[in-house]
């Protein structure tokens, strides 16, 4: 059962037997419906419709698809992932493979877009993380931080892999392998360390 269902039938259930409650019982507060619940009451689509409807346009072809609708699709994407929850559904929504291609358009701003949802999905998201580890998200901001002749898009690029690697050792490691000594230093760097990884970024940016 889609989850927005899922929660608008537990609510119509908990309220319903509120009122079916003998007077020993004591009444417990009914829980409040989640945002998906409240749309799917209010006939609207789900976040996660909205998720792959925002990923339709930014892939489209379509040449009347313009770049303002582009832009405005990945600025949609990006507020929705800002929930946890929907940074999560992403691997089950097939929106992980994407996004990372996103880093290699043609189009600055659109890079730089990508860029920007791979930062916010993975901030504090140990999940989301190593779903970016795991399909070489690292590698490919590491390449684009240190080469891409755009600047905003290279920022942004710094930004994501910033948000990758905190607290994560596994893509602190790889992203020691893929940068270059003079920016990383010859030593081992603790995930944790920030005030060395803030270093490090500020390295980056200033290429």
């Amino acid at each position: 059962m889609d989850p927005a269902m899922n929660s608008l039938l537990k609510w119509g259930i908990e309220n319903s037997n509120a009122s079916g409650r003998s007077g020993d019982e004591p009444v417990r507060e009914p829980r409040g419906l989640s945002a998906d619940a409240l749309r799917a009451l209010m006939g609207g689509p789900s976040d996660a419709e909205l998720m792959r409807e925002a990923m339709s346009i930014i892939e489209s072809s379509d040449p009347e698809v313009t770049h303002d609708a582009k832009m405005t699709a990945f600025d949609n994407f990006e507020q929705l992932i800002e929930s946890m929850d929907n940074a999560n559904n992403m691997e089950p929504l097939g929106l992980w493979s994407p996004l990372l291609s996103q880093l290699d358009n043609p189009v600055a701003d659109l890079r730089r877009m990508a860029a920007w949802c791979l930062g916010t999905a993975v901030q504090n998201n140990v999940k989301a993380q190593e779903r970016l580890l795991g399909l070489n998200g690292i590698e490919k901001l590491c390449k684009m931080a240190l080469e891409d002749d755009d600047e905003a898009a290279r920022r942004k690029a710094v930004y994501a892999l910033s948000s990758g690697i905190r607290n994560y050792q596994p893509a602190m490691n790889e992203a020691m392998k893929k940068l270059p000594k003079d920016i990383v230093g010859p030593d081992h760097v603790s995930a944790t360390d920030m005030d060395v990884i803030d270093a490090i970024m500020g390295k980056l940016r200033d290429r």
